[in-house]
């Protein structure tokens, strides 16, 4: 792997879950493999041209300020951020599916950089990725957000 290729690790954090039995079905267990393919491929391509196969042609990219974004749109999107975003690291901490979704939470961070928490959502649907949300923030600033609900000035 090249120095400055992105790189990403699966934490494997114990967690008394309790009874798991109903997450195991092929679906989910299919569902989660696309979904870290993607990743995988992603990272190790540096290109997003991994991807693209593995998107529906009508694939939706939805932001938390309610605008989206089509596959094409999209996936410029994720090419333009991959020169920046050369040798970040990416740790997955939670990969999680239920029926045709898959949340995945992660952090990266940029070389001395700072470093993000990121919660994805992906819908599947027939093997394919057809809906994806994201939630960004940064890891420092998380603090800042536990009171959000408060009036500014307070």
């Amino acid at each position: 792997m090249e120095p400055d290729a992105m790189k990403w690790d699966f934490i494997d954090i114990p967690h008394d879950r309790g009874n798991t039995a109903s997450m195991t079905t092929d679906n989910k267990s299919d569902n989660k493999s696309i979904v870290q393919r993607a990743l995988a491929e992603l990272i190790e391509a540096g290109s997003v041209d991994a991807l693209d196969p593995l998107l529906s042609d009508d694939f939706v990219h939805h932001r938390p300020d309610s605008t989206s974004s089509t596959k094409a749109e999209w996936l410029a999107a994720v090419d333009a951020a991959l020169t920046p975003l050369a040798g970040m690291r990416v740790e997955v901490h939670h990969l999680l599916a239920d029926d045709d979704h898959v949340v995945m939470h992660s952090r990266r961070r940029l070389p001395d950089g700072p470093e993000i928490t990121v919660v994805d959502i992906w819908r599947l649907n027939d093997g394919l990725v057809t809906e994806g949300w994201e939630i960004i923030e940064p890891t420092a600033h998380a603090a800042d957000n536990l009171a959000w609900w408060e009036p500014a000035g307070r």
